[in-house]
């Protein structure tokens, strides 16, 4: 995702999809980890989506004051 389409969304939107790639890149880890990951750049890519997400929910926390 990209951050202006992660600013379109609601607060509560955004930790809907920020618990959903938390639990992606659990599943990602483990899979790596049983040797069953074919892609390993996915971890990366969910990481960087994660820390988007929660860069965005930390500005509107700042923006309110």
């Amino acid at each position: 995702m990209k951050v202006e389409e992660i600013r379109a969304l609601s607060t509560g939107e955004i930790v809907k999809q920020v618990e959903a790639a938390h639990q992606e890149l659990f599943d990602l880890r483990f899979r790596a980890a049983t040797k069953q990951l074919v892609n390993h750049r996915e971890i990366p890519r969910v990481r960087r989506n994660i820390a988007r997400m929660e860069m965005v929910l930390r500005e509107r926390v700042l923006a309110t004051g």
